[in-house]
Formats: C-alpha cells, structure tokens, sequence
C-alpha cells in the first residue's frame, strides 16, 4: 500500500527537480489538472494508470522509488540505459514447435465428431412421438431445433 502524504512528497520533488507547476506536469502527463490537485491535496489516492504516465513521460523516475521511497531520484545513468535496451527474450525453435504440434487441430474432422459425441450423450434422446402425459393447450409445440457449435442441426418435429 502506497503512502499518500509520502507519495506527494515525492511528487513535489518531481516538481521541484523538473522546475514545473502542478499545472503544467498535469498537461505534461495527460491528466487533468482537478486530478492532480486532488492527489496533492490527499483527497485521492494515485491510481496506477496515473503513475504510469509519470514514467512514461519521465523516464528518470524509478519505480520503486515512486512508490516506495527507496532507491534513487533521478535513476542512475546505468539504470536508465538498462531499461531503454532491456534484453528481448529469446524463443527456444524446437520447444515452441513441440507444443504447436501437441495441440490438437481444431478443424479436424475427429475433434469435431468427438465433440458431437460428448454433447449427444449429455441429452437424452427425443422420439418423434408426442408425450400423452402433457395437456393439450391451443399453443403446441411444432418442432425443437438444435444448434450444434460446428454449424450441424437437428431437428424434432411433433408428427
């Protein structure tokens, strides 16, 4: 849980560091100038997507200084290059291309039979007879129409 009056605190030092108003990092960050005055008055809290764009637009600020107090304000130049050429993960060929090849193709004429299998014997079979233990009313069925996910139907009808 962040804490608010020291979370002010280093926002003024932001200010301070930068020599801008409230004002104008509020336009600089893209927020809008209520929002911060709330924040710094401590009526709000800062929410995530309003640290965000302080990091985005200065990229001297540390994270867990922001939110913590500990580290450094301005990041060390060391810092600062390590995260603007973080490293790219690399993609082990033969791991990705094992996986791909366990999953089961989706269009596959057996996965969609498989499928239809499990749903058939979910429901119980309808006849085409009608049920006598059900009153007549001057509304009747006419017939059941099911949609099956692979685009195939049944239908039942009443006669």
């Amino acid at each position: 849980m962040v804490n608010t009056d020291d979370f002010i605190k280093r926002i003024e030092i932001i200010l301070d560091y930068y020599g801008l108003n409230a004002s104008s990092f509020a336009d600089k960050i893209g927020v809008q100038r209520s929002s911060l005055s709330h924040l710094l008055s401590g009526r709000n809290k800062p929410s995530l997507d309003f640290i965000l764009k302080i990091l985005d637009v200065f990229p001297e600020v540390d994270l867990y200084w922001m939110l913590n107090g500990k580290g450094s304000f301005p990041k060390s130049e060391l810092a600062i290059e390590s995260n603007a050429t973080s490293p790219t993960p690399i993609l082990n060929t033969q791991t990705a291309a094992s996986e791909i090849e366990k999953q089961p193709d989706l269009f596959s004429e057996k996965l969609v039979l498989e499928k239809n299998e499990k749903v058939e014997n979910q429901f119980p079979r309808f006849s085409n007879s009608k049920i006598p233990s059900i009153p007549k009313t001057e509304t009747e069925i006419d017939r059941i129409v099911i949609f099956y996910t692979n685009g195939t139907f049944k239908t039942y009808s009443a006669e």
